[in-house]
């Protein structure tokens, strides 16, 4: 019965000088906090702290989510670009020439692939960022790290697709625009409404990913809204005729504070309503107020993410467990 006792012994043997020296090295080693902490101001600052310690390492996922979507594909990053001119083009010949949208609103292409630019962004933050946590549980269920780098990653990820669109908006604007920009001040429109439209995304992101680990319905149910929510935005139509049809109620002031909707209008104004004609058929009309609206609107983002982030920290614990 003594077959095979004796490579185990020997494995098991505690007097080896490299053993003992390993453990006593490890015995010295003061106990290492990991995880956020509880505090609600100060748990979130750790968390970011820790995010940038971890920067490399989300510099990394971000490169393997743009390499994994077009791997072994011959036009790769170039699919970025052919899916919003796909949508630009079914959108401006079915809604711009057939039902006539492009008679009340100059340079509809323009218009339109602002609003698909946008809405982009938008979009592949939250379907990405919801399923983060799903996609990368073999590394989770491993070893310790931010969980909150892996929806960040998804928000790298589409900001370089993102980049990509927006060299081809900006080309647009240049070669096929039949009106010059006027540089006036509401070009700083369009930083703000960047900026707003990321941080209030990512929040929603943070919030879903860690929602989704719990109810796996989730995901499925975010495809569906994001249908709904594609057309509660001016994307394919203009603000004129959301300002015609509810004639500043209150289901316009409603309309109006959805923060994607107003970053949308935001950067049709910078970007496009420049060089709108004021007068006539094709005026085109904007909410009043449209910087301030936005400025709440980024500071309310920023709450959410704050508070995103939080239920994040508080859900995480559990998550090698649920997945």
């Amino acid at each position: 019965m003594s077959i095979g006792t004796e490579p185990v012994t020997k494995r098991m043997r505690t007097d080896d000088p490299d053993v003992v020296a390993r453990r006593e090295r490890l015995e010295r080693e003061p106990l290492a906090v990991v995880g956020g902490k509880s505090g609600f101001f100060t748990g979130a600052w750790g968390s970011l702290v820790e995010v940038w310690v971890h920067r490399e390492l989300l510099g990394r996922l971000v490169r393997r989510e743009v390499k994994a979507r077009y791997k072994d594909s011959t036009l790769g990053i170039v699919w970025s670009l052919i899916r919003p001119l796909a949508q630009l083009s079914v959108y401006y010949f079915a809604i711009g020439k057939i039902l006539g949208a492009a008679r009340a609103t100059p340079d509809f292409a323009i218009f339109v692939f602002i609003g698909l630019t946008m809405w982009a962004l938008f979009a592949e933050i939250i379907s990405g960022g919801t399923t983060s946590i799903l996609a990368n549980s073999g590394l989770i269920k491993k070893v310790y790290l931010p969980r909150e780098i892996f929806p960040l990653s998804a928000v790298g990820s589409a900001l370089v697709n993102f980049a990509f669109q927006l060299v081809v908006l900006v080309l647009g604007e240049i070669f096929l625009a039949s009106r010059a920009p006027i540089w006036s001040l509401d070009l700083l429109l369009a930083p703000l409404a960047f900026v707003t439209l990321v941080v209030f995304a990512t929040a929603i992101g943070i919030l879903l990913s860690a929602l989704n680990v719990y109810f796996r319905d989730i995901q499925h149910f975010v495809e569906i809204a994001l249908i709904f929510l594609f057309w509660a935005s001016p994307i394919v139509y203009s603000f004129t005729f959301v300002q015609r049809a509810l004639n500043g109620s209150f289901l316009e002031q409603i309309y109006l504070a959805n923060p994607v909707t107003i970053a949308i209008v935001a950067t049709q104004k910078a970007l496009w309503g420049s060089g709108s004609t004021a007068t006539g058929a094709l005026a085109q009309q904007w909410p009043a107020d449209i910087a301030i609206r936005l400025l709440i609107a980024l500071a309310v983002s920023a709450v959410l993410l704050w508070i995103a982030q939080r239920i994040f920290a508080r859900l995480q614990g559990n998550f090698a467990q649920e997945l």
